[in-house]
């Protein structure tokens, strides 16, 4: 194989780069609509615990998560930093999810990712299909239809 047929093939994905503590996690940008800062959340009653509750973004209703909490991580109080992501995994359907931060938009390339094993993908409940190598370090790539599971919806 060239040196132009593995370029063609070495294609990049875009990813938002979010962070939970010490830990970096990608989102396809295909997936985001939008970030906010953390307005007001209306609590909803008899929900996961990882369920915040709903907000009202531009006249939408919506359910807001906490990734924290689905991960198992102990919760913090918001901050300058948290941020509402607004993912659609299904086009009429939005979901926010709570991170602590937004760290930067970056090229990952597929030969940067590493896929996870069953292993280690069952140890994390499916929630990450794979790592990126960066420069700036490991990247846990989210695989958003597990982590927002269509069972858990409100």
């Amino acid at each position: 194989m060239d040196d132009l047929e593995r370029y063609v093939e070495d294609k990049a994905t875009q990813y938002i780069v979010v962070n939970l503590g010490i830990e970096h996690y990608g989102i396809d940008i295909n997936y985001i609509d939008n970030i906010v800062r953390v307005p007001a959340i209306r609590r909803v009653p008899n929900v996961q615990d990882f369920f915040k509750g709903v907000i009202n973004l531009r006249g939408e209703v919506i359910p807001v998560m906490s990734l924290r909490v689905k991960f198992g991580m102990p919760e913090i109080d918001f901050t300058n930093s948290t941020r509402i992501i607004i993912v659609k995994v299904d086009p009429q359907a939005a979901i926010g999810i709570i991170v602590d931060e937004v760290e930067q938009v970056m090229d990952i390339y597929a030969s940067q990712i590493e896929k996870v094993s069953a292993e280690k993908k069952e140890e994390s409940n499916g929630y990450i299909t794979s790592v990126g190598k960066t420069d700036r370090g490991l990247v846990s790539i989210l695989n958003l239809a597990t982590v927002i599971g269509e069972k858990e919806q409100i």
